[in-house]
């Protein structure tokens, strides 16, 4: 381990006790640092709206470690009245609804969001953010300053203060701006999508470093700028060995356990599984007997309508929400993970990074997504699961019966190879080589 010489400023929203994938990245990045040569200085909100709270990320910040928390002002509240929502009641992300009938305010407060908080509701934090870190940067200098978005308006604090104090910075992406998969659902009039388009590009423009998650998300912000160039660059998502549960204490599912991990949203909702499932439970008896459906996270209603009207919610074992660490448990237990892929026109580029954590448990991946893209080349560069298409019923029948079959004879395994480089120490050491050269 190198002694830190250098210090870099990660401005995120998304920091424990928040708990979810936004947390993950640059807390894990956060966590190995130091081991290259640079000692992270977090920025973060004081009292942000965290869909979950998970305290169990807490042991991997690193000790010591400086934590500037600063008050953040959210129309959260009143978004809450508006809709009817208590408000102690969590809002969910990525236009999950678990009301079988979203009310007119809902619809109403979705098109404020859109139009009225650009680039997202934490735009207020803007300003002051930038004029605090701008002093306190005078008197605990740093040599590099990163922004993860979204929310996007992380991205426009550190433009700010890189117009001010003309320090480095690097701009990581966890997902698309005016491309994630929801944007059209935003309901923005012209004047409002031009203004997300015209900010993002100018964070393209004014940042030394674009980093994201995905070749095909990186390929796109080049395209904006209508131009390659050598400050797009791609670091994925990963696993942690240090989470993974090595005791002797671990005992397998006895049941044929298809275990999704995660918010399942409507775009994700996979209508071609529940078909298959349908049919085999009809079909086969002893298939019947062993399968449990095992649904860890929120689960937008449709999803959970569509399972009702195909008769398998007797198989369904529902769990809101577990902390990470017995997350990580339960999907080396399952016997297959189940990983679902949004329907959505941006599908070729999606690798969430829910799949690293599906390859560290070393059990067997069920995927249903495109069969071109990013996810459908991992899958063949690591052997780890069998993938289908989003309508491919024949396919996904065959993979379930062949993994099924497996489970009967005892000989579920994982068969996954190639994953090491997906480590987060190898993802951190690739991040220290990125800030070095950057000036």
């Amino acid at each position: 381990m190198q002694t830190p010489n250098r210090k870099v400023l990660i401005i995120t929203y998304y920091w424990p006790p928040g708990g979810g994938a936004g947390v993950q990245r640059w807390l894990k990045f956060a966590k190995y640092l130091r081991n290259y040569g640079w000692e992270p200085v977090i920025y973060t909100p004081e009292n942000g709206e965290m869909p979950v709270i998970d305290h169990s990320l807490e042991k991997d910040i690193p000790p010591n470690l400086t934590v500037i928390k600063r008050p953040i002002w959210e129309p959260y509240n009143s978004y809450k009245r508006f809709i009817g929502q208590k408000k102690d009641e969590k809002i969910n992300t990525g236009f999950l609804t678990e009301n079988k009938k979203p009310k007119k305010a809902e619809k109403m407060a979705v098109w404020i969001r859109g139009n009225f908080f650009i680039p997202d509701a934490r735009k207020f934090w803007i300003k002051p953010s930038v004029n605090f870190l701008s002093a306190y940067l005078l008197q605990h200098p740093v040599d590099a300053i990163i922004s993860t978005g979204p929310p996007h308006s992380m991205h426009l604090i550190a433009m700010g203060v890189k117009e001010k104090l003309h320090l480095p910075w690097l701009a990581d992406f966890r997902d698309p701006w005016t491309n994630i998969d929801f944007y059209p659902e935003l309901m923005l009039t012209p004047a409002s999508d031009r203004k997300h388009h015209r900010l993002e590009k100018e964070v393209l423009e004014k940042a030394d470093a674009i980093l994201s998650i995905g070749k095909t998300m990186s390929q796109e912000f080049a395209d904006i700028l209508g131009k390659q160039s050598s400050k797009f660059h791609v670091i994925p998502n990963g696993f942690d060995t240090d989470d993974l549960e090595t005791s002797g204490a671990l005992v397998m599912d006895k049941k044929f356990t298809l275990a999704h991990i995660g918010t399942l949203v409507r775009s994700r909702n996979p209508e071609v599984l529940w078909n298959v499932l349908s049919g085999l439970v009809n079909e086969i008896p002893d298939f019947a007997a062993q399968l449990e459906i095992k649904l860890v996270g929120k689960v937008d209603v449709l999803v959970m309508q569509q399972i009702e009207a195909h008769g398998l919610s007797r198989f369904v074992n529902k769990i809101d929400y577990l902390p990470h660490a017995e997350v990580i448990r339960v999907q080396q237990q399952s016997q297959l993970l189940l990983l679902l892929v949004n329907n959505t026109k941006n599908a070729g580029g999606i690798l969430t990074g829910k799949f690293y954590e599906y390859l560290s448990a070393r059990r067997p991946i069920l995927c249903i997504g495109p069969e071109k893209g990013e996810i459908a080349d991992t899958f063949r560069e690591t052997n780890c699961g069998k993938l289908s298409g989003f309508e491919d019923d024949e396919k996904l029948r065959k993979n379930i019966l062949d993994y099924f079959e497996s489970f009967k004879r005892g000989t579920l395994v994982s068969n996954a190879n190639a994953t090491e480089k997906y480590s987060r120490k190898e993802l951190t050491r690739q991040l220290a080589l990125l800030l070095d050269s950057l000036k």
